[in-house]
């Protein structure tokens, strides 16, 4: 196994506050007290602390056991054993606890599942938009296995944002995402917009697994080309020696280069930084998104 490499100064997380730390403490009471996870927690997302004092959140639903095993992820893999019915409205709950000005709900992926949990994620959104009307709600969605009917139920109910990552380039896609297929990405993204035009759609890269230059503005093409609205780019981390090893690390002027391509190309919004991940300053991307859409 090749052992985690030295990460560069660029890279290192500010110290955090005591307010900040002691708000993350009640946050995760409280979310365990409901017996709620977050994809904040579970993917050890650096930008955790951030996020929630600014009132952002990344729900994780349908449990914390995904189906597949992908080479970057944190997440445990193997096989769910649950399926909660009442864990919308307790994320609803939760949301209106945190005061929440955008929530973000995401899953493990559910290939055990018929429809691979949409009517949990359709009946989440729901939840959260009743209780707090004035929150933005983004899903950031497997594939589906393909199963477009599982796509418009979930647009069915009409998420402010509707978010699935591609995460790398097309080369690289069989070996760093187990299961999920590059083109079927790309289907599903175009599949988004076809049926729901005024609702955007975001992707997400992260750079460092071996990728070329040309490759990752390739892959941006990709996106434009199903009109893909908002686009974040961030370093791949290992989470530890069984996962994917770092190939190299972007610096902050690379990303500050790969921004300027993405707009060039005419996503509405493009997050790019060493540390940027999918839902990082997801308000102000949806925002930015909105705004082009209704120009």
């Amino acid at each position: 196994m090749k052992p985690l490499q030295r990460k560069p100064d660029w890279l290192k997380i500010k110290l955090v506050s005591e307010q900040e730390a002691q708000h993350f403490k009640e946050i995760k009471q409280m979310m365990r007290s409901k017996t709620l996870h977050t994809v904040c927690e579970e993917a050890r997302c650096p930008n955790l602390h951030e996020c929630w004092a600014s009132r952002t959140a990344t729900f994780m639903i349908l449990g914390d056991i995904c189906t597949r095993a992908c080479r970057f992820c944190a997440v445990n893999s193997g096989l769910p054993t649950e399926l909660d019915l009442q864990e919308p409205e307790r994320v609803a709950e939760a949301a209106e606890q945190m005061g929440l000005r955008h929530c973000v709900i995401t899953s493990v992926a559910r290939d055990d599942l018929a429809d691979g949990g949409a009517q949990i994620f359709a009946m989440t959104i729901r939840a959260v938009k009743e209780r707090l009307p004035f929150c933005d709600v983004e899903v950031l969605i497997p594939d589906f296995q393909g199963n477009w009917d599982a796509l418009y139920t979930v647009l069915d109910a009409k998420p402010h944002v509707l978010n699935h990552n591609v995460e790398t380039v097309e080369r690289l896609s069989d070996r760093v995402r187990a299961k999920a297929k590059y083109r079927r990405s790309l289907e599903l993204l175009q599949r988004s917009k076809e049926y729901s035009p005024k609702i955007p759609t975001k992707s997400s890269i992260m750079v460092g697994v071996g990728e070329t230059w040309d490759e990752i503005l390739h892959t941006m093409d990709d996106l434009r080309a199903v009109q893909c609205d908002i686009l974040t780019i961030g370093q791949y981390l290992q989470p530890s020696t069984k996962h994917l090893p770092v190939e190299r690390y972007y610096t902050p002027e690379e990303f500050d280069r790969l921004r300027e391509e993405g707009m060039k190309r005419g996503f509405s919004h493009v997050e790019s930084g060493p540390l940027v991940r999918s839902s990082y300053h997801a308000r102000e991307q949806k925002e930015a998104a909105v705004r082009v859409l209704e120009s």
